[in-house]
């Protein structure tokens, strides 16, 4: 998949160089409408992660990262109204605000639609 807002490598687990490319396509294509629809850049802080990853930064044990069906998106308090709706708008149903970034994916095995905040 060609991408214009992203390199594979900034969704890699630190762990695992390369790992990126197992990023899901469709997560990917919903990333790049977004990142084109907010007009702003998206600084990505977790796509894929390995399981001794996920476990040091907690995350949960069956986390959509662990399969690249999710991305965490770095947010200050004046971008992250536009990274969310800019998010909605490309069809991510299932989205966590946090204080300095947003969770993202559309895990076919997960609730949808789902919005929570942490």
């Amino acid at each position: 998949m060609s991408l214009q807002y992203f390199n594979l490598s900034e969704f890699d687990s630190p762990d695992e160089p390369g790992s990126g490319e197992r990023m899901q396509e469709s997560t990917l294509a919903m990333l790049e409408k977004a990142r084109h629809q907010a007009g702003i850049p998206f600084a990505i802080n977790s796509g894929v992660r390995t399981p001794s990853h996920n476990e040091k930064v907690g995350g949960i044990s069956n986390s959509a990262h662990l399969s690249g069906w999710a991305a965490d998106i770095a947010t200050s308090k004046y971008t992250q109204k536009t990274i969310v709706m800019a998010c909605q708008m490309a069809g991510f149903q299932r989205i966590g605000i946090y204080k300095n970034f947003i969770h993202v994916d559309n895990d076919p095995t997960k609730p949808s639609p789902a919005q929570w905040k942490g």
